[in-house]
């Protein structure tokens, strides 16, 4: 792809100051990471034990980083007398992570081991003091539905977090399935618990930011094999669908400084890519996305590119509002269109391979323009019209959710440390009100089937 210089140059300004503005926030985190750790007993003992040079005491192996700051570390090793590293699970930019043996409660656990790069340390200090918010023993809600974190110290250098043993995230069980989509009935079960995390965190005044199918894991992912007769070949069916939300390193509380770009490319809200600014309605959009995708096995936006990016929006939603055209600074429009030539092969592309949201659906059942009708309201281009979480748990999509499936809380019951106090009295009645709205609505809507039948 070609940019002028002078576009290079304005990207690379802008991208200092994002850079700045991030160390800037991670410095102050830094210092309320380092005054509640100064005052727990478990900061202490990390501290303590981390003077220790060798892996155990069998081991005299000096402790060594490669050349991109990983740990080196070998299978059998024992991180803090604790953690025998048994397997490694995974890599990305962060750092690496292993799954242990804990001696100290006989558990597997997923080890997540950061590189010993100061702002992969410092974004690390960070998604610890989310999850700390997070995990509380008296939140239901958050202890069902968010990894919990179990353990954190720092190991020369190399923050460590250890959390309870997962399965696969929604995404490796996807592509491991041949990129075969989920059932509509597992979608929504995945939906319904994907909304109540977001929710949660939302309550707790916090903006996830990068929601993505590889964040959203599986309890356990035991699957059955089916022969599917249309496509003549075995497919897998996850047998539980429950899930937790993971990866915080990226949340945001509501008074902080918010980056001008967040969220992964293809999940990414039209406010970030116009740099109008963002709020937690950014995460309604990526979870848009998400349903999309489940529903599909495809991306809906499957591009890298800003402009690129805008013209299948436009593609697949229609115009973007020409309030929002107007108020970004960036050279995406002209003369209140959008600046994008339909006959280059690249508006080809986009022409060819996108079409109006509505014709995505692969039948005309009505559980599926349910579905569709959810996901058009997520991704309304206007934050303030995007429909609120709240709400969307009461679309009628969800109304065919199994009971066992539903999650006390769900009909906005509890609060996060923002949230005012109720009562228990109050807490029954607002699940009175909303289980007598979901038969209400379950009714009349099942009342509408019978006329349309009897027509």
């Amino acid at each position: 792809m070609t940019h002028s210089s002078k576009s290079s140059s304005h990207r690379r300004r802008r991208s200092s100051s994002a850079s700045y503005r991030r160390k800037r926030r991670c410095r102050e985190r830094s210092r309320q990471f380092a005054d509640h750790r100064a005052g727990s007993s478990k900061g202490d003992r990390s501290r303590s034990r981390s003077r220790s040079r060798s892996r155990s005491p069998l081991s005299r192996t000096p402790i060594q980083d490669d050349s991109d700051g990983h740990l080196i570390y070998h299978v059998g090793d024992v991180i803090r007398k604790r953690y025998t590293i048994l397997a490694t699970l995974g890599e990305g930019t962060f750092g690496k992570v292993v799954q242990v043996f804990d001696e100290q409660t006989k558990e597997k656990l997923a080890l997540k081991i950061i590189k010993n790069v100061d702002k992969y340390r410092d974004a690390a200090k960070l998604e610890i003091n989310v999850l700390e918010t997070l995990n509380r023993q008296d939140d239901a809600i958050g202890q069902k539905l968010c990894v919990r974190m179990l353990d954190w110290f720092n190991y020369h250098g190399h923050m460590c977090i250890a959390f309870e043993m997962l399965g696969l995230s929604v995404f490796d069980f996807l592509k491991d399935n041949n990129y075969h989509p989920y059932p509509l009935e597992q979608v929504r079960h995945i939906g319904y618990q994907l909304i109540l995390s977001v929710l949660h965190l939302h309550r707790n005044k916090l903006t996830h930011t990068d929601l993505k199918p590889e964040n959203i894991l599986f309890v356990r992912s035991d699957f059955d094999v089916l022969y599917n007769e249309r496509k003549k070949r075995e497919t897998r069916r996850v047998r539980d669908t429950s899930i937790k939300l993971i990866d915080f390193g990226s949340a945001t509380f509501d008074h902080e400084h918010h980056s001008t770009i967040v969220s992964t490319r293809h999940y990414r809200a039209p406010e970030v890519i116009l740099e109008l600014g963002w709020n937690q309605s950014c995460d309604i959009w990526s979870i848009g996305c998400i349903l999309f995708e489940l529903y599909l096995g495809i991306t809906l936006f499957q591009t890298h590119d800003n402009r690129e990016h805008l013209a299948m929006m436009e593609r697949i939603l229609g115009p973007i509002p020409s309030k929002m055209s107007k108020r970004t600074k960036t050279k995406y429009f002209y003369h209140g269109r959008l600046d994008w030539d339909e006959k280059s092969s690249a508006g080809r592309y986009v022409r060819n391979h996108c079409k109006p949201l509505h014709r995505y659906a692969t039948t005309g059942d009505e559980e599926v323009r349910d579905l569709f009708d959810l996901i058009r309201k997520m991704l309304a281009y206007d934050p303030k019209e995007r429909l609120s979480l709240r709400r969307a748990l009461d679309h009628p999509f969800f109304e065919a959710l199994d009971n066992r499936y539903r999650i006390h809380g769900s009909c906005g019951i509890g609060t996060g440390s923002g949230g005012s106090k109720r009562s228990a009295d109050e807490d029954s009645a607002a699940i009175r009100d909303c289980s007598s709205a979901r038969r209400s609505s379950s009714q009349g809507r099942a009342s509408k089937r019978r006329r349309s039948l009897s027509r």
